[in-house]
């Protein structure tokens, strides 16, 4: 499918390995040159002016694939220093192999912390795809010093110290200025501390035949932008607004009128035809004001909102909701009502204390609200964000945004979906009800719920990379509002 890239883990990776190797004549080593290769081209590209390179290895194969590197940048008249641990002498074959042929072309080895890593660029092969645990006090030193070094760091496969599968770091890890993945993609790459760590990723396929991939399954799938316009076509020319979708939007408790705003605004944005908001008496005038599109109901009680549950295709609560007397009485109105949902922040919480089996919805939570969700820390799950969001999609039977660095998209019996797009800047509180209202949006336009969360999910990111052009810092929910409507028409406004 067009802008889905699929994405494997450790286990995976390693029977690929394993079959590209057989299919190569069964010599391990073949495969390994090829990655140091690899590794010395990109080298090449990117810092074709480093002259003085040192060359981290540890005592795998992620370090053979550095030793090869090392060689090969010797030959190219660079100077060039391998540095280990004195306890990373190779212990595979293939490294010993590589670090045999890196001597004899007389390499020079040298061991930390007798030596500095001074030079023009510092490549991690410390450790590969197998680390799923912290790192000892000499190597965390030894990563701690690659970080310290002012010269750019190349990571092989994987930052050192970052977890391939979950994308979290257990421990010290490498910080990156890019990493070059060899075969395949590994999930743990694009979300959680992976983001910070790895810096620009790339991938090289090692030119292994396509029948590697023959009996493969990846573990979930990358979305980029090209995804969106297999969920949003451009519309029939006599489409009416009935057609568009019915959005109810349930918020906005005394204070918190601009919540529900947002989240309005953003579902008319993303394409809705017609959009109510069911909220406090005090925030209907000025909501009319603001968006006279929006049709704006004053909602004292439950009594208020329940001939507004008969119409709507699909209604996001949440927003601004508050967890009072109030918050309470419309949310479970609205559980009830037997509507698809969208759910997030204070619904969230709510739904917390009285978790049952939503089958239909879509929940949006943070980290935190996702912690809440599931009776564990916010570290928990930032420690293994595709647990996190598995767990919380079978706990309630729905789909689930887990919202955040490398956004994820779950759902129980579903492949995970994670966002590539999205920046730093859009940490900003508001963000999260602009969510609410795309989401919303598209399921109200008919979008199955794991379709419409993914799409959401996407559409809101992509609008923020597009907003933070002029500047992540400063960054606010409604500059996305532009850019909202361009991304919701990916095959152009007019026809």
């Amino acid at each position: 499918m067009t802008g889905m890239t699929p994405l494997y883990d450790t286990a995976a990776a390693r029977a690929l390995d394993a079959r590209a190797t057989g299919l190569l004549g069964g010599d391990g080593y073949e495969l390994m040159q090829r990655a140091g290769q690899a590794g010395w081209q990109y080298v090449l590209q990117h810092w074709p002016e480093a002259m003085r390179i040192a060359v981290v290895c540890g005592p795998g194969n992620n370090g053979g694939d550095g030793y090869v590197l090392a060689r090969l940048a010797r030959q190219s008249r660079r100077q060039v220093r391998v540095v280990h641990l004195p306890a990373h002498v190779p212990r595979s074959e293939l490294a010993q192999r590589a670090c045999t042929d890196y001597v004899a072309a007389g390499g020079r080895i040298d061991l930390f912390p007798e030596a500095g890593l001074e030079g023009d660029l510092v490549v991690d092969a410390l450790f590969g795809i197998g680390l799923s645990r912290a790192p000892d006090a000499d190597a965390a030193a030894l990563i701690d010093a690659i970080n310290a070094q002012p010269a750019p760091v190349f990571s092989l496969d994987v930052p050192s110290g970052l977890d391939a599968d979950r994308g979290s770091a257990p421990g010290s890890a490498v910080v990156a200025d890019c990493t070059l993945q060899f075969i395949s993609p590994h999930v743990g790459l694009r979300t959680g501390d992976a983001l910070e760590c790895a810096g620009e990723v790339q991938l090289d396929g090692l030119d292994v035949p396509a029948a590697t991939f023959d009996a493969a399954s990846p573990c979930a799938m990358l979305l980029a932008g090209e995804s969106l316009a297999q969920w949003l076509p451009p519309r029939r020319r006599n489409t009416h607004k009935g057609e568009s979708g019915r959005v109810l939007c349930i918020g906005g408790d005394h204070g918190h009128g601009g919540a529900i705003a947002l989240c309005a605004v953003a579902a008319l944005r993303t394409g809705c035809g017609l959009l109510t908001v069911a909220t406090r008496e005090r925030h209907v005038p000025v909501g009319l004001a603001r968006r006279p599109e929006a049709m704006a109901a004053a909602v004292e009680s439950d009594e208020d909102l329940w001939p507004l549950l008969a119409s709507p295709d699909a209604i996001a609560g949440g927003p601004g909701l508050g967890q009072g007397d109030w918050a309470r009485a419309v949310l479970h109105l609205a559980l009830q009502s037997g509507k698809p949902l969208v759910v997030d922040a204070d619904a969230l919480n709510l739904l917390a204390t009285w978790p049952h089996q939503l089958h239909d919805a879509i929940l949006t939570p943070h980290p935190g609200e996702a912690a809440r969700l599931l009776g564990i820390s916010t570290a928990e799950v930032q420690r293994d964000r595709y647990a996190a969001a598995r767990a919380i999609a079978q706990r309630y039977g729905a789909t689930v945004v887990l919202k955040g660095a490398g956004t994820i998209v779950a759902a129980p019996d579903a492949m995970p979906r994670v966002i590539g797009a999205g920046n730093p800047g859009m940490a900003v509180g508001g963000m999260g009800d602009l969510l609410t209202g795309v989401v919303a949006s598209l399921r109200g336009q008919g979008l199955s719920a794991f379709d419409a969360a993914s799409a959401g999910a996407l559409l809101h990111s992509l609008a923020g990379d597009a907003a933070a052009e002029q500047g992540e810092r400063g960054l606010l929910p409604s500059d996305l509002l532009p850019h909202l409507r361009r991304l919701a028409n990916p095959a152009g406004i007019d026809r």
